[in-house]
């Protein structure tokens, strides 16, 4: 049995769910300032910075396709970050609202005791945009950004497989 499915461990996969609510606030909020102004780059990496946040805890807890979600979430960001191509950004933040959203679904999922959230997340869509979105992104080079020590786009693949899209 692990964190999630563990009841006596129910307070802390609430407290969970309550600081990852008000960390997607601030990402909404970073998201929000991008519409506004794409060329704030820096809310990109505000981005990239908060959902690292997430994805800690969450793998701390054992919610493993949250924290794998927010690990792609946190290369988007950053990676995005190091682009001038307006339109491109604008795409970005775009994509980054629908994995928002996507987060928010799976911590209800998580509050309400379901640790298999992405089962029900229509994914195939959002998938798509993500495999043009990392193409775009495959000759930026950031530490910040590796998976395991690597920077390739079949780190990003694997991440994507692993959640099963």
């Amino acid at each position: 049995m692990n964190i999630l499915n563990d009841p006596s461990m129910k307070e802390i996969v609430n407290d969970f769910c309550e600081e990852a609510n008000s960390l997607f606030d601030l990402l909404e909020k970073s998201l929000n300032l991008l519409e506004e102004n794409p060329n704030n780059s820096k809310e990109l990496e505000k981005f990239g910075q908060v959902i690292d946040r997430i994805m800690g805890a969450a793998k701390s807890i054992g919610a493993t396709e949250m924290a794998t979600f927010c690990e792609l979430g946190k290369v988007i960001g950053y990676k995005s970050s190091q682009i001038n191509d307006i339109p491109l950004i604008e795409v970005v933040v775009a994509i980054l609202y629908d994995s928002l959203d996507m987060l928010r679904e799976m911590n209800e999922s998580l509050r309400s005791g379901n640790d298999k959230s992405m089962t029900k997340l229509n994914t195939k869509a959002f998938v798509t945009r993500l495999n043009w979105l990392s193409a775009k992104f495959k000759d930026i080079e950031r530490s910040s950004c590796s998976i395991d020590g690597k920077l390739d786009q079949g780190s990003i693949d694997d991440l994507m497989k692993s959640l099963g899209l």
